[in-house]
């Protein structure tokens, strides 16, 4: 997960709007970033799925890791999401082409 976390941090979290530019996280105390909460999730659900649909992702990020967010209702409802307040949602492209790249980076060097 180091990898992944690492490699988050320097190419979505500099663009987060939640943060000061530099990488930092501007987050009020009394919140949390969904993409750090949720990591395992997040890089379990990518790595599991092999497609050139977006669609098919974004299904899985519903399905394993709103799914378990306390901002999400029973009925698949999100006002954090909805309102685009959920830096998980709003950088999810960026967040797969990151963990893609984590992910063969990962397979190459083991090869």
């Amino acid at each position: 997960m180091e990898q992944y976390w690492s490699a988050i941090q320097d190419r979505v979290c500099p663009k987060c709007i939640d943060g000061d530019g530099a990488g930092n996280c501007r987050l009020p105390l009394d919140q949390s970033c969904a993409v750090q909460e949720f990591l395992p999730q997040i890089v379990q659900s990518v790595t599991s799925i092999r497609s050139d649909r977006y669609d098919d992702y974004v299904e899985a990020l519903r399905k394993n890791v709103c799914a378990q967010c306390t901002e999400q209702t029973p009925e698949g409802i999100c006002r954090r999401r909805n309102s685009v307040e959920c830096a998980l949602d709003r950088y999810y492209g960026l967040i797969l082409q990151v963990i893609e790249n984590v992910k063969t980076d990962v397979a190459t060097f083991q090869s």
